[in-house]
């Protein structure tokens, strides 16, 4: 295992902060980039990557590794130094209310404008090509701020991984995860290891968050060269949303731990023979079938399904109680699906979206994620 410290800017004097990398097995073959808790104050992800490493390690020492591993436990150490009345804000940079999972630079604007040339009929000579164009890109650019030059260190340790795992989780959840629909065949496997109760396909939900920028480029430069050039899937991007924010045990860390281990002994990273495939919970379904439940009014949050649930339109949701009016207004969802996660907070302001479900037909359109 090889540590590595990646120093950001110093946003003030006497102030310094840095990312460290932890690499895993033989460079060459397959790499895999995990990283956990982009979203500071989302910590089951940084207890999972404590599990893994302890894993890696031991595989690291039986000679069981076939590829490099990167793992990245606190990639937003400017969050988790954010606090406010004792409350951690870890979604977004105190300075300029930037989410932390938006804004990475987009890899197919970077690359489009100077790949044409390098690209031939050999799908693997243009990974390899277009690898090349991110490396070139991504060492030009000059960050000018802490927050940005976080962002371009992250991405620099991660725009050549064959598969890139961002481990976040919600308010309240279960497990479930976002991927672009071009690679569901790569992905379905662990989903299914991690018994996910959601798949959720977008190719470009807008706002550049960290999975898809690695993705969507591949994407890109299909639609844009047609077929000219064979252009792979040369990146296997997955928000894994790890339930929700208090889900945090060893027990949960274990089993996702052993989970992901299980999807990369099944894509031979790990030698071994892969476990079984367990059965997909639910069907993958698009984002933009995802109902957004909002609040039309204000009051106390009463849920009535938990998340994780089966949910058939007109079914009662959630109440929101007006204790001065007496009134009581129920949420129901309009679309047959899964609860996939909900509001922690138990108090409801006009127009706060305090639940979701996946549903099967796109409802939306345009900017898919939440701020």
């Amino acid at each position: 295992m090889q540590t590595q410290t990646h120093p950001l800017i110093s946003p003030a004097l006497g102030t310094e902060r840095h990312i460290t990398s932890f690499h895993y097995g033989p460079a060459g073959a397959q790499k895999i980039y995990i990283q956990s808790s982009l979203h500071a104050d989302e910590l089951p992800g940084m207890l999972v990557t404590w599990a893994l490493r302890r894993r890696l390690a031991a595989l690291e020492s039986a000679g069981k590794l076939r590829g490099e591993i990167v793992v990245v436990p606190v990639p937003n150490p400017i969050g988790l130094n954010q606090r406010l009345l004792g409350q951690m804000l870890g979604r977004f940079e105190s300075g300029t209310a930037a989410n932390f999972n938006r804004h990475f630079h987009a890899l197919a604007d970077l690359v489009i404008p100077r790949i044409g040339p390098r690209l031939g009929g050999d799908a693997q000579q243009n990974l390899l090509a277009v690898r090349a164009a991110m490396r070139d890109a991504l060492a030009e650019q000059t960050p000018t701020t802490e927050l940005a030059s976080q962002r371009l260190a992250l991405q620099r340790l991660s725009y050549d991984a064959d598969v890139v795992l961002d481990l976040h989780c919600d308010f309240e959840g279960v497990m479930h995860l976002y991927t672009n629909p071009d690679l569901w065949p790569d992905v379905e496997p662990l989903a299914r290891y991690l018994d996910a109760k959601a798949s959720l396909f977008a190719l470009n939900s807008d706002g550049n968050p960290f999975d898809e920028i690695h993705s969507f480029c591949w994407s890109a430069l299909r639609a844009h060269y047609g077929e000219r050039y064979p252009i792979p899937n040369g990146s296997i991007s997955v928000t894994i949303e790890l339930r929700g924010q208090a889900d945090v045990s060893y027990a949960w860390a274990e089993r996702d731990a052993s989970a992901i281990i299980d999807y990369l002994t099944h894509r031979g990273v790990v030698e071994g023979a892969p476990a079984p495939l367990p059965p997909l919970a639910f069907a993958a379904t698009p984002l933009a079938g995802a109902e957004a439940l909002v609040a039309p009014s204000s009051g106390v949050l009463v849920f009535h399904a938990p998340v994780g649930a089966r949910v058939e339109p007109g079914q009662p949701i959630a109440d929101i109680v007006d204790p001065l009016t007496d009134r009581v207004l129920t949420l129901t969802s309009s679309v047959a699906g899964v609860l996939y996660a909900r509001q922690r907070a138990r108090f409801a302001t006009a127009g706060m979206e305090v639940a979701w479900v996946a549903g099967a037909t796109p409802l939306r359109s345009g900017s898919l994620l939440p701020n």
